[in-house]
């Protein structure tokens, strides 16, 4: 038998050549995923704790989540050439190896600027790690299978904020803040060695250049449009100064979006909007996300400080919308094949935006099952949303797309994890004023704002076709065609 014959023989997909990979390919990506979720969130229980260790402020200890958010964001573009330069294997076990050397680093702290540094050092590990997880995952299953892979993918991503702040306020309270970065390291380990042992090391034989101007202008951008957010409601530069830095990053982003056409291989390729189902799932369902990332931070500042609770009651009832994520997932395919993606994505954007207008009904004296009764039903709305706007954005990409995809994808996700923590914090600044005074009334007025921002996803939705991820869903009916 001849090389080319024995080629053909052999099958294109991993997970077809070896059926228990179907299984162990997406836990080794969900390790990474859930330690990168969670580290977003884990340390927002933890903040007082950590402040009086450190002998600063705990305002002063939100750079501590933005450091880590803005890395992320950041050098996310990077990922894509990286892997396609070097590996996806090799990148991925580094990237968990330089994000579980941070975790530790940030757990021996003995300083603020050492934790800061040391979540700048976790970031560029999560930088690396989710989108090349991603493009691990794509490229092991067939089309067939994408949607149980997109599924793995985002359930820790579901389940990261929600479990975070009960596992942050269980270890702070029992062991040590410093435990809440020690829990990565066994993990982190795990990870790499099975990575190492199972997962295929896809690579290019042809790498363009990387663009490394057009990388600075969008980090840059995204940084100070982070950094411009922030101050609005907890300002840290004078007012004229924020206006400046978010005018600026709007230019800088501008301006690459006029580089972009110019050059070969662009740090992000923008040339994947030109994809409906890609730019429908990304930026429609990325605006959607906004609006439900809001809420898992919210939610245990409002119990915490508005209600009075303790962190671990708190976390407690908030850990429960991981059980409506976990529920939504065996529901998503056959939701799918029986709706489409139009129909699902509307109906969780309306159903989304009237849960978290519901958290304003909520009060001091709201029996404690009936808050963790609708954080649960909370869960399935917002895994609804998450898991099928993930899927549609890569469901109609060629191949020879996908590394760049998850890369232009993954700092997509990230900017909605950061901008709607950072519109939920500036509403909040900004509604209590002078006074930093947190009460239920003033969390009601937040909940009512944010819950408009999924509603503005809708048209976006509306632009989606009959043939949009037919593939993937199996849906040939009932989606609003438009000439």
């Amino acid at each position: 038998m001849t090389e080319l014959a024995t080629a053909l023989e052999q099958p294109q997909f991993a997970t077809e050549r070896d059926p228990r990979l179907r299984l162990i390919i997406p836990i080794i990506v969900a390790i990474a995923f859930l330690m990168e979720q969670l580290d977003s969130t884990i340390i927002t229980t933890a903040i007082p704790a950590i402040a009086h260790s450190l002998d600063i402020t705990p305002v002063r200890l939100n750079l501590a989540i933005t450091t880590y958010i803005l890395t992320l964001a950041v050098f996310i573009p990077v990922s894509g050439w990286f892997a396609d330069r070097f590996g996806a294997r090799r990148v991925f076990a580094l990237a968990l190896f330089t994000f579980t050397l941070g975790s530790a680093l940030c757990g021996m702290a003995n300083s603020f600027g050492m934790l800061l540094a040391m979540r700048a050092l976790q970031g560029l590990g999560g930088a690396m790690m989710t989108p090349v997880g991603r493009l691990i995952l794509l490229r092991s299953f067939p089309r067939s299978g994408l949607i149980t892979a997109m599924t793995y993918m985002t359930l820790p991503a579901i389940m990261g904020p929600v479990i975070g702040p009960l596992l942050g306020g269980l270890l702070t309270t029992y062991a040590s803040w410093r435990w809440i970065f020690y829990v990565n390291v066994p993990f982190g380990c795990l990870g790499i060695l099975a990575a190492l042992r199972f997962v295929d090391d896809f690579h290019e034989d042809e790498v363009q250049r990387f663009d490394f101007a057009g990388f600075l202008m969008v980090g840059f951008g995204v940084a100070l449009l982070q950094f411009g957010l922030e101050n609005v409601g907890r300002p840290i530069i004078p007012v004229s100064a924020t206006v400046l830095v978010l005018a600026a990053s709007v230019l800088l982003l501008l301006a690459f979006g006029r580089y972009a056409r110019r050059v070969a291989a662009p740090a992000v390729d923008l040339t994947l909007f030109r994809f409906r189902s890609f730019w429908v799932g990304t930026l429609a369902g990325g605006l959607c996300r906004v609006g439900l990332n809001g809420v898992p931070f919210l939610v245990p500042l409002m119990l915490q400080l508005g209600f009075g609770m303790s962190p671990v009651a708190s976390g407690s009832l908030t850990f429960v919308g991981s059980f409506g994520a976990l529920l939504m997932r065996p529901l998503l395919s056959p939701l799918l094949r029986r709706f489409g993606f139009s129909v699902v994505l509307i109906g969780s954007a309306v159903v989304g935006s009237a849960t978290v207008a519901g958290f304003a009904l909520m009060g001091p004296d709201t029996p404690h099952w009936m808050i963790g009764v609708y954080v649960f039903l909370f869960g399935i709305v917002r895994s609804a949303q998450f898991m099928t706007s993930n899927t549609l954005s890569y469901a109609d990409l060629p191949a020879d797309k996908l590394s760049r995809a998850t890369s232009l994808g993954g700092v997509l996700q990230q900017l909605s994890v950061s901008l709607g923590v950072s519109i939920a914090a500036m509403l909040l600044g900004l509604i209590a004023g002078e006074t930093h005074v947190l009460t239920p009334q003033r969390f009601h007025q937040v909940f009512l704002l944010t819950a408009v921002i999924p509603l503005i996803s809708i048209p976006g939705f509306l632009y989606l076709r009959a043939e949009d991820g037919v593939q993937v869903s199996g849906h040939v009916r009932g989606t609003r065609k438009h000439s």
